[in-house]
């Protein structure tokens, strides 16, 4: 699925003192699977996961996706990719606030039908969400539940790449351990990739990454390099 090469990320690069958030690695990841990163604030957890989905460009290296390079394609094909292959759970919700929660999910689909809609309710009572937290708008549900609705709506599609930044940092332990349930089912025919400061949701991880200083390193059993 993805064939990382040699990948830099500098800031600052004008200045005498460069900032490296990603030191120069590679790494494979396979088709497939529920692969972790973690590691501390600040170690390129995020900067390597926003030049996967092609959010940022990498200051050098190589990103092969499926077998091509997708730093430097077209700006169309680049959303086109992301449209149609990747899907996104950041650690802000990002929800339309006039929306109620089944229609912040719906609105991100191909297409609007009444297949989407029943999609979209059984992919939410997954996650947890009850009948009556379906119909209300962002503003009446708890961060939490917000969180799960923003990851609903990123499996909406059913993309081949799930990118979650930070999914279950607003939930208690129970819900945390019941959204992993989920996105490690999604992962047996999807590749679904999660960063986190909490060890304990990657305990059915396939593959976990250690990130520091700006260098992946597999944990032993993991993917590897």
């Amino acid at each position: 699925m993805f064939n990382v090469k040699n990948i830099t990320m500098i800031y600052d690069i004008e200045k005498e003192n460069k900032m490296y958030a990603l030191g120069g690695f590679d790494l494979n990841l396979p088709d497939t699977g529920l692969i972790g990163f973690i590691g501390p604030s600040g170690s390129g957890k995020s900067t390597l996961m926003y030049c996967l989905s092609t959010l940022k460009k990498p200051t050098d290296g190589r990103i092969l996706y499926n077998g091509k390079d997708i730093i430097n394609i077209k700006n169309s094909e680049r959303e086109n990719l992301r449209r149609k292959e990747f899907g996104f759970v950041f650690q802000r919700h990002f929800l339309i606030p006039y929306m109620p929660a089944v229609d912040n999910v719906v609105v991100a689909a191909d297409k609007n039908s009444i297949q989407v809609k029943e999609k979209a309710v059984r992919i939410l009572k997954e996650l947890g969400l009850s009948e009556r937290e379906l119909k209300k708008r962002p503003g009446k549900l708890s961060g939490g539940q917000r969180q799960r609705v923003a990851i609903g709506r990123a499996m909406i599609n059913n993309p081949a790449v799930l990118f979650a930044d930070e999914p279950t940092a607003a939930l208690d332990h129970e819900n945390a351990f019941a959204v992993m349930r989920v996105l490690k089912e999604y992962s047996k025919k999807h590749l679904v990739l999660v960063i986190t400061h909490d060890m304990s949701i990657l305990k059915d991880a396939d593959g976990i990454i250690e990130m520091w200083d700006g260098m992946a390193k597999p944990v032993e059993g993991g993917v590897g390099n």
